[in-house]
């Protein structure tokens, strides 16, 4: 019998507003353990939270961006249960009342577009942080992290395989960090993914027993973890075995999935009213003023590059996967009018250089300006294609422009005529050889006369008065 999984996800975005979600605590990352809590965050007798404009107007921005309708009435609640990190014993967060609904994300699969629908987005406070990685018996507890603004986005379970889900997450993540609202650091814990899966007969609309995955901190991670559990779950149904409702930790270094605890149900968390935030009527002046702070999103700038830059939809789609690429790439176009030349030095060697050293485009330390000029400079001859690519690393190192580089190294390349065809005639005579093979119709001989050329000219000759010379001269 054949199966399809259900995946629907669960993504969890610290926003980034510089106090906490419900006290003045600043919410600034690597500082001294505890040393961020106050009476409120840690749910001390007589605190009383006070909701974070900023947090609730980067909520209403997000939920406007992934198209959802805005919840006039907004309450809070709380979500009760025990765990160390939680010092009150209780979360506050919102139940039946989420600030969004009925939203949207679009994702290519097998070639066509497909919509993930957003089932809500709500605002809640982060839990603390256990540390168990200690030389005792014991784990430490940091409670800096406790309070910080978190907003969650539901999906309906619309994803059939890890593919899709990894493809969601991608395009949701860059569609969070157009907003600006959050640094989307998986590392720093800033976006975290759960993930429910089901596994049922095709053709089946019932949902089978949902399986929730956590622990999963990087995209891979979850495409790994989803494409093991599938294969875990549809074993088990296949030799008639029962999937328990249950979470499950991801273990990436062994490559499996092992069992938490029993899942949660909305009820055991006794949900009830926060007594100590009033509820309120959002007027909608707020969201219409929110409305006009929205930036072009990636899907309508992946469709002004194809029209105004004549990029193909891979190209589009790598340029405006992260918005500090696609800010660079326009920028560099600006002062460089040729966005196919721009795209591939930016998806060739720009993002080897990042992936090398392990930055974003800004911690490059290469302005547009710098890369426009570099590639000037093969424009006008001054310096060849495969010299340029040194240059870059140069540039990248010391900071300096090319033409410093050029000058200093005496890398300009040489296109006068007569020293090339100096060049060009003692090759000739050493490769009697390859002439003959390329005077009886070997055209690979001629390519190989002209890297002889270009060795001799230690890689400074133009290749275009190379090429131009040694066809006159095997002509003659």
């Amino acid at each position: 019998m054949q199966y399809e999984p259900v995946i629907g996800l669960e993504v969890h975005l610290q926003l980034a507003t510089k106090t906490k979600a419900f006290c003045g605590c600043s919410t600034e990352f690597g500082k001294r353990p505890n040393s961020q809590a106050c009476p409120v965050c840690l749910g001390l007798p007589g605190a009383l939270p006070k909701l974070n404009r900023e947090a609730f107007r980067y909520a209403i921005k997000v939920a406007l961006a992934l198209d959802c309708g805005i919840q006039k009435l907004i309450k809070f609640d709380r979500k009760n249960y025990y765990y160390p990190d939680l010092p009150k014993n209780f979360q506050i967060s919102q139940y039946d009342k989420p600030i969004a609904y009925n939203g949207s994300v679009m994702i290519a699969s097998g070639g066509i577009a497909k919509k993930i629908r957003v089932k809500r987005v709500h605002l809640e406070e982060d839990a603390g942080k256990l540390i168990h990685d200690t030389p005792g018996d014991y784990s430490f507890v940091d409670y800096n992290r406790t309070g910080i603004p978190l907003l969650e986005i539901v999906t309906e379970p619309d994803l059939n395989s890890p593919d899709e889900a990894y493809r969601y997450l991608t395009n949701l993540k860059s569609i969070l960090q157009y907003l600006d609202v959050s640094s989307c650091d998986m590392e720093k814990g800033t976006l975290r993914c759960d993930a429910n899966i089901s596994v049922r007969p095709k053709g089946v609309s019932a949902l089978g027993a949902k399986v929730e995955l956590k622990n999963m901190n990087s995209f891979k991670n979850v495409r790994d973890g989803l494409e093991y559990e599938v294969s875990r779950q549809i074993e088990a149904v296949s030799a008639g075995e029962k999937i328990s409702q249950e979470t499950r930790l991801w273990d990436a270094e062994k490559g499996v999935t092992a069992p938490m605890r029993s899942k949660e149900e909305a009820h055991d968390y006794r949900y009830f009213p926060e007594p100590d935030l009033v509820p309120f009527v959002e007027s909608g002046a707020l969201v219409d003023e929110i409305k006009k702070t929205i930036p072009e999103l990636p899907e309508a700038r992946m469709r002004r590059f194809k029209a105004e830059y004549g990029l193909s939809d891979y190209d589009a789609g790598v340029m405006i996967s992260d918005k500090l690429i696609a800010d660079y790439f326009e920028a560099c176009v600006k002062s460089y009018n040729k966005a196919k030349t721009v795209a591939n030095w930016i998806m060739g060697d720009i993002m080897a250089q990042l992936k090398e050293r392990d930055v974003g485009i800004a911690g490059l330390g290469l302005p547009p300006e710098g890369l426009s000029g570099l590639l000037k400079l093969i424009d006008d001859g001054t310096i060849s294609g495969k010299i340029a690519k040194g240059v870059l690393v140069e540039m990248v190192e010391t900071k300096k422009a090319a033409a410093e580089i050029v000058k200093e190294k005496s890398l300009a390349q040489v296109s006068d005529s007569g020293r090339i065809e100096e060049m060009v005639k003692a090759v000739v005579e050493k490769e009697a050889k390859s002439v003959s093979d390329y005077r009886n119709g070997k055209a690979s001989a001629f390519t190989f006369l002209v890297g002889q050329v270009m060795k001799e000219a230690k890689g400074k000759a133009n290749p275009a008065v190379v090429n131009q010379v040694l066809k006159k001269m095997l002509g003659a």
